[in-house]
């Protein structure tokens, strides 16, 4: 099979044995583990005072759509907003227009496996990180009877789960999720990395509207295709972007040396020259920046996390859940 039908279907080599540090990879019973505290959290319209979601640049997250039931005669019990003002017009008795909350609204969650996600310098690697959050997400979008799927995708590999509302779709997303976490080592070639943007035109075919879109990720590689596509997004879906970052992005250490790689070309770099360290720290400063930016200007809601704290705990502090 070619790379090209591999990015398609989702075909994995089969992954190497994962360390048993669970900072380092998760294993599928350690994201199983996170369900029963899961159930806590929201991402619907109706958000506590002190979530994320709720504030001056919050999204338009619209919780589920209605779908209409029936034109019937007007009772004094109505809500006059209700009235269908032609058909009453046309018979000359009120109507009414009857709606009822559509039944679920499908989530998605894109989940970033990249090698750029494979660093942390205190606690989790971001690539744990993302994909705890990824699975306590989807526990809760199905508790709550709402399709959940995912797209996971690594520097050269994507797995599309479409939702659906069954305990099996989840197992899927969680199995996929644990392997393409599970290929991520210090011995891994280096290559290319996979586009975001491809796997957003991916998002876009399975998501063309009224979904709740997640995208975890350290936003590695971003540029203006990528704005375009995330508007195009937000423009016929909730979306919420979870930037991922390390506290090293912003603090690195004076007399260290790195080695950075595009998965051709790779340079050492030398953290005791001075304008080395302030480039990094722009840069990574300049995607956070931009990511801001998207929020305000296309009305996102962004959830920051970090690696260097537990998961679950962010969330709820996030998502405004009390801490138990």
């Amino acid at each position: 099979m070619d790379r090209a039908a591999r990015l398609r279907t989702g075909t994995l080599p089969r992954p190497k044995a994962p360390q048993e540090d669970p900072r380092i990879h998760v294993s599928l019973a350690g994201l199983r583990a996170l369900e029963p505290r899961a159930r806590a959290l929201s991402f619907t319209s109706k958000q506590p005072a002190r979530s994320a979601l709720n504030g001056r640049h919050a999204s338009r997250i619209r919780g589920r759509g209605l779908d209409f039931l029936e034109l019937r005669d007007y009772l004094p019990s109505d809500d006059v907003r209700a009235i269908d003002w032609k058909v009453t017009a046309r018979t000359g008795k009120p109507h009414v227009r009857v709606f009822t909350e559509e039944r679920d609204r499908p989530t998605l969650i894109v989940v970033d496996q990249r090698m750029s996600m494979f660093y942390g310098s205190v606690h989790n690697m971001k690539s744990v990180t993302a994909a705890e959050a990824a699975a306590i997400t989807a526990f809760r979008v199905l508790s709550q009877g709402d399709r959940v799927g995912g797209i996971i995708f690594g520097d050269d590999h994507i797995s599309e789960i479409r939702p659906r509302r069954d305990a099996a779709t989840l197992d899927r997303f969680l199995i996929a999720l644990t392997r393409a976490n599970a290929m991520l080592h210090a011995e891994a070639p280096s290559r290319a990395p996979l586009a975001i943007n491809d796997v957003l035109r991916s998002v876009q075919k399975i998501a063309p509207r009224n979904h709740l879109v997640i995208v975890l990720s350290d936003f590695d590689q971003i540029d203006d295709d990528t704005r375009l596509l995330m508007s195009g997004l937000s423009l016929h879906n909730d979306l919420v972007l979870g930037l991922v970052t390390d506290p090293s992005a912003s603090v690195l250490p004076k007399g260290a040396r790195l080695t950075a790689s595009d998965g051709v070309l790779q340079a050492e770099l030398d953290l005791r020259d001075d304008h080395v360290r302030q480039n990094l720290i722009e840069y990574s400063q300049g995607r956070l920046a931009e990511i801001l930016d998207w929020q305000m200007k296309m009305r996102l809601s962004v959830l920051p996390l970090t690696s260097a704290e537990d998961t679950l705990p962010q969330l709820q502090r996030l998502l405004g859940v009390p801490p138990r």
